[in-house]
């Protein structure tokens, strides 16, 4: 579903020529403060594509070389950022970057460039249509019925539910949870955030069995009606202590983390591209506003760059003052 444009480079022969969008932008050292390009990780889920579409877009405009390169999300930031291979992500989840993070930190070769803007919330999620199967919903021990996990089931689970997960590249320790908490479902990993959509349209068109892995920021919380699971609140001790929790020997007896997303860049970014590094760190988007962008690409079938394009022509003035 993701349309990942190829990348655009600019000729190196542009060299410090000054940008027509940087003339009405106070004096400053020539842009770009160098030829190499600066290169921007994509993922695989929408709404981080388009923030790195409109972050490389407005870069391209004020002349630097931008270059776009499909990594994987946690490798990425342990290993892409801290040698330099990439300069800039956009959008690390807290809850499920959290531990990739801190060992990022701790490296002292990236740089936290402060948070994106919407909240992160990522839970187990039905449509409201299943709570006729499973009226203890939303409370999480319902799930431990046999009746309400069979609702849930489909002929590759059953007598068990079905629960579909992310990408496995995103972790977030569902097969964990389920042996922890003593769920009767399956986990099964969708291949591409794409896929694990067109499979929950498909099935709430049918009123078919459904319970996945639905994030916010995401259009599908507007499109669809539904309801995420309570799971019990989740603590650091959670994954860390197996003591922890209503079960004392496993972990992961809990729900998902909440938090930020965060931008992050190579620590050197900031002296080798400094208007670049500034943009970067000034880039911001609200939650409802970017869920409509990414509707637009999911839903409306734009590609990424029409949908990048006209976000940075409406809102030309605001990211001036960004690299001001």
């Amino acid at each position: 579903m993701h349309r990942l444009l190829t990348s655009r480079r600019l000729a190196a022969g542009a060299g410090l020529a000054v940008s027509a969008a940087l003339l009405s932008l106070p004096a400053r050292a020539a842009v770009p403060e160098s030829p190499d390009p600066i290169k921007i990780a994509l993922f695989d889920w929408t709404s981080v594509n388009l923030n790195a579409k409109i972050i490389g877009g407005i870069l391209s405009k004020l002349g630097y070389n931008v270059e776009y390169t499909t990594a994987d999300y946690l490798s990425s930031i342990t290993t892409g950022l801290t040698t330099g291979d990439l300069t800039l992500g956009v959008e690390y989840w807290d809850t499920t970057a959290g531990e990739a993070m801190k060992a990022s930190d701790a490296t002292g070769k990236t740089e936290r460039l402060g948070p994106l803007g919407p909240k992160a919330k990522e839970e187990w999620w039905y449509p409201l249509y299943m709570k006729e199967k499973c009226p203890g919903l939303p409370n999480w021990e319902a799930l431990k019925d046999p009746k309400c996990a069979a609702a849930f089931a489909t002929p590759e689970t059953a007598p068990k539910g079905r629960y579909l997960g992310a990408p496995v590249t995103w972790e977030g320790f569902d097969d964990e949870r389920v042996v922890s908490l003593g769920l009767p479902f399956t986990v099964i990993h969708a291949g591409t955030d794409g896929a694990m959509f067109a499979e929950l349209d498909s099935a709430y068109q049918r009123k078919a069995p459904m319970m996945l892995w639905i994030y916010s920021p995401h259009w599908a919380n507007a499109k669809y009606k539904g309801e995420w699971v309570e799971f019990p609140k989740h603590t650091k001790e959670c994954y860390t202590d197996p003591k922890w929790g209503v079960n004392p020997d496993q972990a992961y007896d809990c729900g998902k983390p909440t938090g930020e997303i965060w931008k992050y860049s190579w620590a050197g970014m900031k002296d080798k591209w400094p208007v670049a590094h500034k943009l970067a760190k000034n880039y911001s988007i609200d939650t409802q506003e970017l869920n409509k962008l990414a509707g637009q690409v999911d839903l409306e079938n734009k590609t990424m760059e029409e949908v990048a394009d006209a976000w940075i022509a409406a809102n030309e003035a605001k990211w001036k003052e960004w690299v001001k």
